[in-house]
């Protein structure tokens, strides 16, 4: 009971952390659900103080009027589920200013929860390591998705491109990669995860299984070699892009251009609706946004650009 009330008094009651929790490209077209990044644009921005009143209050500062029930709440769940793990009995002030569109496929959900984790954890002087802060985290997603995934929050959280081998029992390894720039554009539809987890076929056959894993070995040798023509050619999906991309209207064409223009190659970010496109140099990269631009204003549909580059920091504090 001493070291615990040592541990109390010894944190700083006044305490305001803030932070920027960065959007996350999920899958990285064939590694679903093991293979994610960060990017350094958008972010989310949120701070987080210790309250006098026990519990979770959660302030929105933005126009997505996301629940402010902690159960509810990605965030929310996220560090209800660190409160579990706490001896102590106080509770957290939490605001919230989504940049990421919820829905976007940039790991709006992620973000949120990751930095509700990170925040708090700074706030109890580092407590807990990254992993058992993805853990943490992976009880946002699973109230997002019904699904318990990590792609998203452990890039997030370390930032650059993570490799998830195993959720139970969890195992992330962060990989070394080249300068990559990435393209992303986000048409103006919403693609809920749940909904295309949904779609997805339950068997797959042998041989397109086969292929699946050389293309992700292939990916993860190639950034590991810095090697772009490796890393082009592995980014190839035979399982889940043919059956979502019937979600994201003008995603073969986008696809197609891109390459023209010089990409090494992309697809969809997460579950969609956003696609994104790896680029070795800002030039080919904005050229590929020029291609998104022409082929949306074409089909009338609105849409947001990004271009940007990996985030090897994940959540900064700032």
């Amino acid at each position: 009971m001493n070291e615990i009330k040592d541990i109390y008094q010894s944190l700083d009651r006044n305490k305001v952390v803030k932070i920027q929790a960065p959007a996350t490209v999920a899958n990285m077209v064939c590694g679903f659900d093991v293979l994610g990044f960060a990017v350094n644009e958008p972010y989310d921005e949120m701070q987080i103080r210790f309250s006098d009143t026990a519990g979770i209050t959660i302030i929105n500062d933005d126009e997505y009027n996301l629940p402010t029930e902690p159960e509810k709440n990605v965030a929310g769940a996220a560090l209800l589920a660190m409160m579990e793990e706490m001896e102590e009995n106080f509770g957290f002030e939490m605001t919230i200013r989504k940049n990421i569109k919820p829905g976007s496929g940039v790991g709006s959900s992620a973000a949120s929860a990751a930095g509700a984790v990170v925040a708090a954890n700074r706030l109890l002087n580092d407590r807990f390591d990254n992993e058992t802060l993805v853990r943490f985290a992976m009880n946002g997603e699973k109230l997002a998705s019904g699904v318990k995934h990590a792609d998203n929050i452990a890039p997030c959280i370390y930032g650059g491109v993570t490799l998830i081998r195993s959720i139970f029992p969890l195992d992330i390894i962060a990989l070394n990669a080249p300068t990559l720039y990435v393209t992303i554009v986000h048409p103006q539809i919403e693609v809920r995860t749940a909904d295309a987890r949904s779609i997805l076929k339950q068997k797959v056959l042998l041989k397109d299984a086969i292929k699946q894993w050389g293309n992700i070995a292939g990916l993860v040798a190639g950034l590991l070699k810095s090697d772009y023509e490796l890393i082009g050619r592995s980014l190839e999906d035979v399982l889940i892009e043919p059956v979502r991309s019937i979600l994201i209207p003008g995603f073969d064409l986008i696809k197609q251009k891109s390459k023209e223009a010089g990409a090494l190659g992309g697809g969809i970010s997460g579950s969609g609706p956003s696609i994104f496109m790896l680029s070795r140099d800002e030039a080919t990269a904005k050229n590929v946004e020029k291609e998104m631009h022409i082929i949306y204003e074409q089909l009338g549909l609105d849409h947001h650009t990004y271009v940007t580059t990996v985030n090897h920091s994940g959540v900064r504090f700032v």
